[in-house]
């Protein structure tokens, strides 16, 4: 049997944001970008189902240190509800439960997304990969065993509506990390009256991440190792909103070695630090009564792959 040839993995470093498409999951969609670019080390920040589709930021080297600020971002999401009908799951995977007729008008579709807008309590639901007792729930969905989970606290920041036809309902929602859209689906058919469940489900934002910037597996691989690398943007992306402090490079070099040190500014726990050359992220740090304090350093090597990028 001939083997394959081993693919010679590199150092890659930054952030592609990938449109995942229908079908596939989060991880093999990784699995599938990492190939592609050869990179050593990779992660997601934050899955996506695979009846989901859109932005899916992927990380690779000195980006995984940040990708939990893309997993706390607040996410957008173009949400299609079948309206009357409702399923197992809450979304066109499980079985048929029940079917109710239609009877709304736009103002009562309105009034319900209004009552919904805001901090609102939500309980999981049992398709999901929430752990209980080292299991996934929907381990115990697929035995028909319920478990007890408690409800948590989302916000719902926006909820508009796009388009509605008869039984279709297209909603753009902007909401807080922890959402699930399906239970939200459903819990907006059960206030209509008739029931619903999740169509179809398309990621459009992550905090400041948008999908018109993302490209597609195909378009990808399409592409050759220069084009494809010139696809990553730089990791300080995950942190865009945070306040920027920048040392010279005596500072620097103290930073990097963990060492806190003064300085005059307002107590923030979201500081995004540079050396001196524009490029130079050296990490993420918070201020704590006037002590600048490393969280995430990057390492010489990742520092020195950034600035040759």
């Amino acid at each position: 049997m001939t083997q394959r040839p081993r693919t010679l993995k590199r150092a890659v470093h930054g952030v592609l944001l990938l449109d995942k498409p229908f079908g596939l999951s989060s991880n093999d969609a990784l699995q599938k970008a990492k190939r592609l670019l050869r990179a050593e080390k990779t992660g997601h920040t934050g899955t996506l189902d695979p009846l989901a589709s859109g932005l899916l930021p992927l990380c690779f080297g000195a980006a995984t240190k940040f990708s939990q600020t893309s997993l706390d971002a607040d996410k957008r999401y173009t949400a299609t509800l079948t309206l009357g009908q409702t399923t197992t799951t809450g979304d066109l995977e499980g079985s048929m439960l029940q079917q109710r007729p239609v009877n709304l008008s736009r103002d009562d579709i309105g009034a319900v997304c209004r009552r919904f807008t805001g901090p609102i309590e939500q309980r999981p639901p049992m398709h999901s990969a929430l752990k209980h007792e080292g299991r996934a729930l929907y381990e115990y969905a697929r035995l028909g065993i319920e478990v007890a989970r408690a409800t948590r606290s989302i916000v719902i920041h926006r909820l508009d509506v796009i388009d509605w036809q008869a039984t279709t309902l297209v909603l753009d929602v902007l909401c807080s990390k922890g959402t699930y859209i399906r239970t939200l689906a459903e819990e907006l058919g059960e206030a209509l009256g008739c029931g619903a469940y999740l169509a179809a489900l398309r990621r459009t934002c992550s905090g400041a991440l948008h999908i018109n910037d993302a490209i597609t597996l195909e378009q990808l691989a399409a592409l050759d190792e220069s084009a494809r690398d010139g696809r990553l943007l730089p990791p300080d992306v995950l942190l865009a909103d945070w306040t920027t402090l920048r040392l010279g490079a005596d500072e620097a070099g103290r930073f990097l070695t963990g060492l806190r040190r003064r300085v005059e500014a307002p107590d923030n726990d979201r500081v995004r630090v540079y050396g001196p050359e524009p490029k130079a992220l050296l990490g993420a740090a918070h201020i704590c009564a006037g002590e600048l304090i490393p969280d995430r350093l990057l390492s010489p090597a990742e520092l020195q792959g950034l600035l040759d990028s």
